[in-house]
């Protein structure tokens, strides 16, 4: 079943930028609902109004996008923790929680599959594991309502397929994008572009990347990506400063941390400002569907619907620096010594 909040996808990427908001599982990990490692959503049964609200906080900072939270929510990964009985019941209230929400604003609402750490190239076998695995989870967002179906972090070309079949076996458009942790190629061994390009001959709505790379390592393979296609084009990095040397957020290290991901990301986070600037960067260079993925949060996604022109209801709090009693208009009639304790240019 489609929802059928106002127009479909294809409507709104014709109208414009679709602005998503994801990093649902670092966020919850975040706030103590989430076990880093397994990265299993079981907040959405067992505390679902932390999964409403998170929905909610996306919503007023002007996400287009509700994105049901089935993220790992796969039989293999709720076997390992012993939850397997609570498959269904998973799927379906992580769907119902981002419907109620979308029906606030008009947002879509979005089914997820993801990669489920099954899939062999070399197995054959696997494929029906997959596709079976696929098939549920989709099957229930269908029957719960959704208005399209994000496939992503997919590392291999061949799982990704999987997903877009199964999206069509249920008439739903899909979104399919790709993880990108190697430097060039996904994990079969296809060019990322090449890849797209597959995606989007196999009937695909929108094809692109997600997760990973951050806004910096990321915009130069969208831009050859957005090159090659004739379909929409999403990009949806992390929320981290990756670099060159450091292109993915797995690849990041610092001084004295044995391990940088996933748990000593803090200091790499990027500001409001630097995802901002990857919003108006992405659209400049015509991707359609412009988000966000690991790491992310509200107010980043608050500033880029902003600088992509637009008022989030969330938007009737962003900053006004010049209330602030040191960095405002008031700096003027402050001492010297406090201004320049805060860093205030006289």
């Amino acid at each position: 079943m489609v929802v059928g909040n106002g127009p479909g996808l294809a409507d709104r990427l014709a109208g414009g930028t679709v602005l998503g908001a994801e990093g649902y599982v670092f966020e919850l990990e975040r706030r103590g609902y989430i076990k880093a490692g397994a990265y299993v959503p079981e907040v959405v049964l067992d505390f679902p109004g932390a999964v409403t609200e998170l929905h909610r906080e996306f919503l007023r900072a002007g996400a287009d996008v509700m994105v049901a939270l089935t993220y790992y929510a796969h039989r293999e990964k709720l076997r390992q923790l012993g939850r397997e009985s609570d498959l269904e019941a998973m799927n379906r209230q992580a769907v119902r929680l981002a419907r109620a929400v979308a029906s606030e604003g008009g947002a879509l609402v979005a089914g997820n599959v993801c990669n489920t750490w099954a899939y062999d190239p070399k197995d054959p076998a696997t494929t029906a594991v997959v596709h079976a695995m696929y098939a549920e989870q989709l099957g229930w967002a269908a029957e719960e309502g959704i208005d399209f179906v994000i496939s992503e972090t997919n590392d291999y070309l061949g799982e990704a397929l999987i997903a877009l079949e199964v999206s069509q076996e249920l008439g739903l458009p899909a979104m399919v994008t790709l993880a990108t942790t190697q430097p060039a190629s996904t994990w079969d061994g296809y060019d990322y572009v090449e890849a797209c390009k597959i995606l989007a001959g196999h009937g695909a709505a929108v094809v692109g990347l997600n997760c990973d790379r951050g806004p910096a390592t990321m915009l130069p393979l969208i831009a050859r990506i957005r090159d090659q296609v004739d379909c929409a084009v999403a990009a949806q990095p992390v929320a981290y400063r990756t670099s060159e040397t450091s292109p993915t957020m797995e690849s990041l290290r610092a001084e004295g941390v044995s391990r940088v991901f996933p748990l000593a990301l803090d200091p790499f986070s990027c500001t409001r400002f630097e995802m901002a600037d990857f919003a108006v960067a992405a659209r400049d260079l015509g991707v359609d569907y412009v988000g966000i993925c690991c790491g992310a949060g509200p107010h980043q996604v608050r500033a880029m619907a902003e600088a992509l022109g637009r008022t989030a209801p969330a938007s009737k709090y962003s900053p006004s620096m010049d209330l602030h009693p040191v960095r405002g208009t008031a700096a003027a009639s402050r001492d010297p010594g406090v201004l320049d304790a805060w860093n205030v240019t006289r």
